[in-house]
């Protein structure tokens, strides 16, 4: 996809308005290398391919090769996980079971490969009829004490300054309920206070209630106050001071428990920003967490922006295990845009590991599309992906018709850092997978338009790609789920857009096929 025309790489294209438009001659150039290329082999991923996509040889106005089967990728999986933020997640009983937040209701998705939570079937565990906390649900979290789970999250009337924190039960033992409303969480000395993102401590036997809220340091400050029970808070909440970094927030308190310590981490910065950042301070495991000062900051964030592989804003976090136990894990959000937003806050997930001094080692945020192990004890997913240059880890590949471009002005917003696109009203890009589901994620830009994606010849859906700032990898389609077997699906561009777009372009980047 062509970088926006205020980006210092920003190329000329097809055809539109000022700053959207290429000389005719590209044009014939575009379908004399079709005619040439269709004839040669097609590029398959080279063996050992590096986990990170990078960029490949500018092939610009130039279509893909055809496809070949590449070397299988089960085993493996991609972000992001999920299109919402603040995620939460565990594995209990050969499932993994991910929150993030919704709007109005919480939501959970269950699967048994981290490779196909993507494409779960949502379930709706919770809406509430009390129009003091029924909108604005925000970062729900569930922890199991004795035979019960209990469903944590923040809720308001619709105003901000309104959210409160509440806890549901479950009926029995399953973390997709269903639940019932349990109580409302507020220490004494913050009775009727802002407060969000709650966070469980578990520590020698009890339980403590840590959450973002107003105190002297922040109006979104860390607290942490005593519970006797999952559901009720027993006194006063103290203040715990995480100076450093951007100064607005410190919200979304998580724990880890190692080697003689208690690990706090906590996301700094406003949510927006692309400098929202992981920060962490640690203390005894025998130490009371209601003192401020035991509690040992550590200096400078853990995990934090890395523009080179086009991840912004990381943070709102949670940690969860291998399903075999011998493997933490990190799951949390991101963006692919370095602009101020709150839209765009996608779910990932990676592995983190131990330093030899104790503390953990989070490491560098991955590419969107960055193809890692599967969490040991995973089944598997036998997932595989399809590059928009023809390149695939599975059966299938990707051809075109018609006028289309190709570069990699998209860089790091982009899975192998290339994309193909076109605003030619009837050029197709037509997917053949062996599968039971495809996605298809691209860039969007203030410069798309409408793509009609059919699968298998099928009724054509109208979907929109254009967005108001530009991101990258962005799920723009999930097809159905199909019987287990061969399959095409097209992606026609037909030159319409919206009223706020600028032109009626349609960017081709990766497939993620599915054969669970």
């Amino acid at each position: 996809m062509p970088p926006s025309p205020t980006s210092p790489t920003a190329r000329t294209a097809l055809s539109g308005p000022a700053g959207f438009s290429r000389p005719r001659t590209a044009l014939l150039v575009v379908a004399l290398l079709g005619l040439l290329v269709g004839l040669l082999p097609g590029l398959a991923a080279p063996a050992g391919a590096a986990s990170l996509p990078g960029p490949t040889p500018d092939r610009a106005s130039a279509p893909a090769p055809a496809p070949r089967i590449g070397a299988a990728a089960a085993g493996t999986f991609r972000n992001p996980l999920n299109t919402g933020p603040d995620p939460f997640m565990t594995h209990w009983k050969g499932n993994y079971y991910l929150t993030t937040s919704q709007g109005n209701s919480i939501r959970m998705w269950r699967s048994p490969s981290l490779g196909t939570l993507a494409t779960a079937t949502p379930l709706t565990v919770w809406t509430d009829s009390d129009p003091s906390r029924n909108r604005n649900i925000w970062a729900p979290e569930f922890y199991r004490f004795g035979d019960r789970w209990y469903l944590y999250y923040t809720a308001d009337d619709g105003v901000d300054e309104n959210h409160r924190l509440y806890v549901l039960e479950s009926e029995g033992d399953d973390p997709a309920g269903p639940y019932r409303f349990k109580a409302k969480l507020a220490p004494p000395n913050h009775a009727d206070d802002f407060a969000i993102d709650a966070g469980i401590l578990q520590l020698n036997g009890r339980l403590y209630l840590a959450y973002s809220g107003i105190n002297q340091y922040q109006h979104n400050g860390l607290n942490i106050a005593p519970m006797s029970n999952p559901y009720t808070v027993s006194g006063d909440a103290v203040a715990i001071d995480g100076a450093g970094g951007c100064p607005e927030v410190r919200e979304g308190p998580e724990f880890l428990y190692r080697n003689g310590r208690v690990w706090m981490t906590y996301s700094a910065c406003d949510t927006g920003k692309p400098d929202y950042q992981v920060w962490m301070m640690s203390m005894p495991q025998d130490a009371d967490p209601l003192v401020p000062g035991n509690w040992r900051r550590h200096p400078g964030p853990v995990f934090s922006r890395a523009d080179d592989r086009g991840v912004f804003g990381p943070g709102h976090h949670a940690f969860f295990s291998s399903p075999d136990g011998t493997e933490d894990w990190i799951v949390y959000h991101a963006k692919t845009t370095s602009v101020n937003t709150y839209s765009n806050r996608t779910t990932r997930a990676q592995k983190f590991t131990w330093r030899t001094d104790g503390t953990p080692d989070f490491g560098r945020p991955l590419a969107m599309g960055a193809t890692q192990d599967l969490p040991s004890g995973d089944p598997g997913s036998g997932n595989y992906w399809i590059n928009d240059d023809g390149r695939s880890s599975g059966p299938g590949g990707v051809t075109y018709s018609g006028a289309w471009n190709a570069g990699t002005g998209c860089a790091a917003q982009c899975f192998w850092g290339d994309d193909h696109w076109s605003d030619r009203a009837g050029a197709t890009a037509t997917f053949t997978f062996t599968g039971t589901r495809i996605s298809l994620l691209s860039v969007k830009d203030t410069g798309n338009g409408y793509a009609a994606i059919s699968v298998d010849g099928g009724p054509e859906e109208r979907v929109d790609l254009h967005n108001a700032i530009r991101i990258g990898e962005a799920v723009q389609y999930i097809s159905p789920r199909l019987p287990h077997g061969e399959h095409t699906l097209r992606v026609r561009v037909t030159g319409d857009h919206n009223p706020q777009s600028g032109a009626s372009f349609v960017s081709i980047d990766r497939a993620e096929v599915y054969v669970d």
